[in-house]
């Protein structure tokens, strides 16, 4: 093969494609991690691939790619790719990104991925060094994406932390530095939470802290090049020509996986997705935390069924202790951990809408990196 410049080469000259083993395994322990058609799933004892893409294989996810570190286990819901001689494997990876292999399936009845449909599809296939240096960069991008999302784990963790022993555990510290009703502080019940809370706390439900509004606009609404930011209830953030809100917002999906979403801006929202803006800046991440809290234990099935989408009213109802004295600390510094995350948030949009942007020119030849 022509490894200077191949740009009629197939995903097949990249990679030897081979299905994963076995059905789906159960967490049963071990150090390399399970994949199937979408992403890792647990762990095992036993690998069958190493460093390279898994792309999902069968069903809703046929078609997506993921990259899986070191050893893993890849069960019959994914493809194992092989890298063959003379390929980067981080640079057959963006290829298969680059390849569009799921849109390439919309419309099927039964989708999944075969080995005619992998042969079949035409990629970019340069130099060696030409791979290292596109594969690098687009790393390199990714990398930082990955460590921002660390970061922001971190940050979260904190919060929830510093939220816990305030608003759950009533463990804040009293006039002494001590945790308060831990040491003995003094607790009242309260009829509406069935629950003892400090004295001089009160009981507040999320309708008297804000408006739960409801976005207006359809799918179609959404513009490849617009300006701001589009929020749907799926998890990518997508964008439009023109908005209607403003402000630091806690963003609810109503249906699908119930994600929540922070940002501050210019923005607007698709139906079925909740707006919460704050008339008090200082209630922002409490209002996220609490709201956090009772998704979770709404979406657990916690109604003898199945919960396919959350009402405005389930929302409105969501019940918030909070001290008397609200001119605390603690608000502050719940929002001084969410602007950090905002931050690295707003930096992973950028970056990848810059590896976007980058990928189909880098991996068809149109550009290159010296």
């Amino acid at each position: 093969m022509n490894r200077k410049d191949n740009r009629n080469a197939v995903l097949g000259d990249l990679y030897q494609f081979q299905y994963g083993t076995g059905n789906t395994i159960e967490d049963i322990g071990g150090d390399y991690p399970i994949y199937g058609s979408n992403g890792a799933v647990g762990f095992t004892n036993i690998y069958n691939s190493e460093d390279a893409p898994v792309i999902g294989h069968i069903g809703a996810y046929a078609g997506i790619v993921n990259w899986a570190s070191g050893k893993h286990f890849v069960t019959y819901n994914g493809v194992i790719c092989k890298i063959k001689d003379g390929v980067n494997p981080k640079f057959g990876y963006y290829s298969l990104l680059n390849s569009g292999l799921q849109k390439r399936l919309r419309g099927s009845t039964q989708p999944f991925v075969s080995y005619d449909l992998l042969d079949e599809v035409k990629t970019y296939l340069p130099d060696k060094k030409i791979q290292d240096n596109i594969a690098n960069t687009l790393s390199e991008i990714d990398a930082k994406i990955e460590l921002n999302n660390k970061i922001n784990s971190e940050l979260e963790q904190m919060a929830k932390t510093l939220y816990d022993y305030w608003f759950v555990q009533f463990d804040f510290p009293d006039e002494n530095g001590k945790p308060y009703k831990s040491s003995g502080g003094e607790m009242v019940l309260n009829k509406e939470l069935k629950r003892k809370i400090p004295k001089d706390w009160e009981v507040k439900r999320l309708k008297d802290i804000l408006p739960v509004i409801t976005g207006k606009k359809d799918a179609n609404f959404a513009s490849t090049n617009g300006q701001y930011n589009f929020f749907t209830c799926g998890e990518e953030i997508l964008k439009c020509d023109s908005y209607e809100f403003e402000g630091k917002a806690v963003l609810v999906a109503g249906n699908g996986n119930f994600n929540i979403k922070l940002y501050d801006g210019k923005f607007n929202a698709y139906q079925r997705t909740y707006i919460l803006i704050p008339s008090e800046k200082k209630y922002y991440t409490l209002v996220y935390m609490a709201v956090r809290d009772r998704i979770a234990s709404l979406t657990k099935g916690s109604r003898g069924s199945i919960v396919k989408f959350i009402t405005k009213g389930d929302l409105e109802d969501i019940q918030i202790p909070l001290p008397k004295d609200r001119n605390l600390n603690v608000f502050s510094q719940l929002n001084t951990i969410t602007k950090k995350i905002e931050k690295n948030l707003e930096e992973n949009q950028q970056l990848g809408e810059l590896r976007d942007w980058l990928l189909p020119m880098l991996m068809n030849g149109q550009v290159s990196i010296k």
